[in-house]
Protein backbone atom coordinates (compact mmCIF):
# COMPACT_ATOMS: atom_id res chain seq x y z
CA UNK A 1 0.00 0.00 0.00
CA UNK A 2 2.85 2.37 0.86
CA UNK A 3 4.54 1.60 -2.47
CA UNK A 4 1.28 2.36 -4.27
CA UNK A 5 0.90 5.69 -2.45
CA UNK A 6 4.55 6.59 -3.20
CA UNK A 7 4.09 5.72 -6.87
CA UNK A 8 0.90 7.81 -7.03
CA UNK A 9 2.71 10.71 -5.35
CA UNK A 10 5.60 10.55 -7.86
CA UNK A 11 3.10 10.40 -10.74
CA UNK A 12 1.26 13.41 -9.33
CA UNK A 13 4.48 15.44 -9.03
CA UNK A 14 5.52 14.53 -12.60
CA UNK A 15 2.08 15.42 -13.97
CA UNK A 16 2.14 18.76 -12.16
CA UNK A 17 5.63 19.51 -13.45
CA UNK A 18 4.56 18.66 -17.00
CA UNK A 19 1.49 20.88 -16.73
CA UNK A 20 3.60 23.74 -15.41
CA UNK A 21 6.08 23.33 -18.27
CA UNK A 22 3.30 23.30 -20.85
CA UNK A 23 1.65 26.31 -19.24
CA UNK A 24 4.93 28.26 -19.13
CA UNK A 25 5.60 27.49 -22.79
CA UNK A 26 2.06 28.55 -23.72
CA UNK A 27 2.51 32.05 -22.26
CA UNK A 28 5.15 33.02 -24.82
CA UNK A 29 4.00 35.56 -27.39
CA UNK A 30 3.27 34.19 -30.85
CA UNK A 31 6.03 34.71 -33.41
CA UNK A 32 5.13 36.92 -36.37
CA UNK A 33 7.00 38.64 -39.21
CA UNK A 34 5.81 41.20 -41.75
CA UNK A 35 7.14 42.60 -45.00
CA UNK A 36 4.97 45.38 -46.42
CA UNK A 37 5.19 47.94 -49.22
CA UNK A 38 2.53 50.57 -50.00
CA UNK A 39 2.17 53.38 -52.53
CA UNK A 40 -0.73 55.80 -52.03
CA UNK A 41 -1.84 58.86 -53.95
CA UNK A 42 -4.69 60.12 -51.78
CA UNK A 43 -5.15 59.52 -48.06
CA UNK A 44 -3.73 56.93 -45.67
CA UNK A 45 -4.20 56.12 -42.00
CA UNK A 46 -2.34 53.13 -40.57
CA UNK A 47 -0.97 51.91 -37.26
CA UNK A 48 0.98 48.99 -35.81
CA UNK A 49 1.65 47.69 -32.31
CA UNK A 50 4.22 44.96 -31.61
CA UNK A 51 5.02 43.56 -28.18
CA UNK A 52 6.47 40.50 -26.49
CA UNK A 53 5.02 40.72 -22.97
CA UNK A 54 2.15 42.28 -21.05
CA UNK A 55 2.39 45.51 -19.08
CA UNK A 56 5.73 47.24 -18.61
CA UNK A 57 7.76 44.12 -19.43
CA UNK A 58 9.37 42.96 -22.66
CA UNK A 59 9.79 44.85 -25.92
CA UNK A 60 7.12 47.17 -27.35
CA UNK A 61 6.92 49.15 -30.59
CA UNK A 62 4.13 51.45 -31.80
CA UNK A 63 3.98 53.18 -35.19
CA UNK A 64 1.23 55.34 -36.69
CA UNK A 65 0.97 57.43 -39.87
CA UNK A 66 -1.96 59.46 -41.21
CA UNK A 67 -2.52 62.22 -43.72
CA UNK A 68 -3.04 62.98 -47.38
CA UNK A 69 -0.66 63.27 -50.31
CA UNK A 70 1.68 60.88 -52.10
CA UNK A 71 3.31 58.26 -49.88
CA UNK A 72 5.67 55.37 -50.52
CA UNK A 73 6.78 53.27 -47.60
CA UNK A 74 8.34 49.89 -46.81
CA UNK A 75 8.13 48.15 -43.42
CA UNK A 76 9.91 45.06 -42.12
CA UNK A 77 8.82 44.03 -38.63
CA UNK A 78 8.91 40.98 -36.39
CA UNK A 79 8.22 39.59 -32.94
CA UNK A 80 10.25 36.55 -31.88
CA UNK A 81 10.18 34.81 -28.49
CA UNK A 82 11.38 31.51 -27.11
CA UNK A 83 12.91 30.33 -23.83
CA UNK A 84 16.08 32.39 -24.49
CA UNK A 85 14.99 35.22 -26.81
CA UNK A 86 12.44 37.99 -26.30
CA UNK A 87 12.66 40.65 -29.00
CA UNK A 88 10.76 42.80 -31.47
CA UNK A 89 12.08 44.87 -34.35
CA UNK A 90 10.81 47.29 -36.98
CA UNK A 91 12.51 48.97 -39.94
CA UNK A 92 10.69 51.60 -41.99
CA UNK A 93 11.74 53.41 -45.16
CA UNK A 94 9.30 56.09 -46.31
CA UNK A 95 8.81 59.14 -48.55
CA UNK A 96 5.83 61.40 -47.82
CA UNK A 97 4.80 64.34 -50.03
CA UNK A 98 1.87 66.29 -48.57
CA UNK A 99 -1.03 67.61 -50.59
CA UNK A 100 -4.74 68.01 -49.74
CA UNK A 101 -6.98 65.19 -50.90
CA UNK A 102 -10.75 65.23 -51.43
CA UNK A 103 -12.31 61.88 -52.33
CA UNK A 104 -14.37 62.03 -55.54
CA UNK A 105 -18.12 61.66 -55.24
CA UNK A 106 -19.17 58.17 -56.25
CA UNK A 107 -22.29 56.05 -56.11
CA UNK A 108 -20.47 52.76 -56.57
CA UNK A 109 -21.75 49.91 -54.42
CA UNK A 110 -19.16 47.44 -55.68
CA UNK A 111 -17.29 45.92 -52.74
CA UNK A 112 -14.92 43.07 -52.07
CA UNK A 113 -14.03 41.60 -48.66
CA UNK A 114 -12.17 38.67 -47.13
CA UNK A 115 -11.57 37.47 -43.55
CA UNK A 116 -9.37 34.53 -42.52
CA UNK A 117 -8.80 33.11 -39.02
CA UNK A 118 -6.49 30.41 -37.73
CA UNK A 119 -7.50 29.40 -34.20
CA UNK A 120 -4.53 27.04 -33.83
CA UNK A 121 -1.93 29.83 -33.95
CA UNK A 122 -4.20 32.74 -32.99
CA UNK A 123 -4.16 34.86 -36.15
CA UNK A 124 -6.85 36.94 -37.84
CA UNK A 125 -6.47 38.73 -41.16
CA UNK A 126 -9.01 40.84 -43.05
CA UNK A 127 -9.11 42.97 -46.19
CA UNK A 128 -12.00 44.91 -47.69
CA UNK A 129 -12.33 47.22 -50.67
CA UNK A 130 -14.86 49.85 -51.74
CA UNK A 131 -14.26 50.25 -55.47
CA UNK A 132 -14.60 53.68 -57.10
CA UNK A 133 -13.13 52.72 -60.47
CA UNK A 134 -11.23 49.42 -60.46
CA UNK A 135 -9.59 46.76 -58.30
CA UNK A 136 -6.88 44.27 -59.22
CA UNK A 137 -6.02 41.88 -56.39
CA UNK A 138 -4.20 38.65 -55.72
CA UNK A 139 -4.51 37.30 -52.18
CA UNK A 140 -2.91 34.02 -51.08
CA UNK A 141 -3.56 32.36 -47.73
CA UNK A 142 -1.93 29.30 -46.20
CA UNK A 143 -2.94 27.96 -42.79
CA UNK A 144 -2.18 24.83 -40.78
CA UNK A 145 -1.78 23.90 -37.11
CA UNK A 146 1.60 25.62 -36.73
CA UNK A 147 1.62 28.58 -39.12
CA UNK A 148 -0.37 31.12 -41.11
CA UNK A 149 0.84 33.01 -44.18
CA UNK A 150 -1.12 35.94 -45.63
CA UNK A 151 0.07 37.49 -48.90
CA UNK A 152 -1.58 40.54 -50.50
CA UNK A 153 -0.98 42.10 -53.89
CA UNK A 154 -3.61 44.75 -54.63
CA UNK A 155 -4.07 47.80 -56.83
CA UNK A 156 -7.18 49.91 -56.33
CA UNK A 157 -8.84 53.20 -57.13
CA UNK A 158 -11.19 53.51 -54.20
CA UNK A 159 -10.78 52.60 -50.52
CA UNK A 160 -8.80 49.67 -49.11
CA UNK A 161 -8.91 48.53 -45.49
CA UNK A 162 -6.40 45.99 -44.21
CA UNK A 163 -6.26 44.58 -40.69
CA UNK A 164 -4.45 41.84 -38.78
CA UNK A 165 -4.18 40.63 -35.19
CA UNK A 166 -1.96 37.91 -33.71
CA UNK A 167 -2.59 36.56 -30.20
CA UNK A 168 -1.81 32.92 -29.46
CA UNK A 169 -4.44 32.47 -26.73
CA UNK A 170 -6.18 34.22 -23.85
CA UNK A 171 -3.11 33.81 -21.61
CA UNK A 172 -0.67 35.57 -23.97
CA UNK A 173 -0.18 39.13 -25.13
CA UNK A 174 -1.24 40.19 -28.62
CA UNK A 175 2.13 40.26 -30.35
CA UNK A 176 0.99 42.13 -33.47
CA UNK A 177 -1.93 44.42 -34.31
CA UNK A 178 -2.14 46.27 -37.62
CA UNK A 179 -4.84 48.41 -39.20
CA UNK A 180 -4.67 50.48 -42.37
CA UNK A 181 -7.05 52.56 -44.50
CA UNK A 182 -5.94 53.75 -47.94
CA UNK A 183 -8.14 56.08 -50.03
CA UNK A 184 -7.59 57.17 -53.63
CA UNK A 185 -5.12 55.26 -55.79
CA UNK A 186 -3.15 52.65 -53.87
CA UNK A 187 -0.83 49.71 -54.46
CA UNK A 188 -0.40 47.30 -51.53
CA UNK A 189 2.11 44.46 -51.27
CA UNK A 190 2.32 42.61 -47.97
CA UNK A 191 3.28 39.30 -46.43
CA UNK A 192 2.53 38.35 -42.81
CA UNK A 193 3.94 35.09 -41.45
CA UNK A 194 2.68 33.79 -38.10
CA UNK A 195 3.90 30.81 -36.09
CA UNK A 196 6.87 28.48 -36.24
CA UNK A 197 8.57 30.05 -39.26
CA UNK A 198 11.94 31.72 -39.47
CA UNK A 199 11.95 35.51 -39.16
CA UNK A 200 14.82 35.55 -41.64
CA UNK A 201 12.84 34.42 -44.70
CA UNK A 202 11.31 37.76 -45.67
CA UNK A 203 10.94 38.12 -49.45
CA UNK A 204 12.42 40.83 -51.63
CA UNK A 205 10.03 43.71 -52.57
Amino acid sequence: MRRLLAAMLVFSVCATANLMTASAKDTLAQNVSEHSWVFVNGYMDESRILQTQLGFHGSKIALATSGSGIATRTIDSYVFTDSNVDEAGLTISANYDYKPYTPPFTQSDLRNALCAKNYEVGSVFSESYSIDKDLIKDTKIFQNKTASVYEISSEIQGTARIGARVQKNADTVHSYIMGGTYVGYAQIRSEIVVGNSSILTLPCP
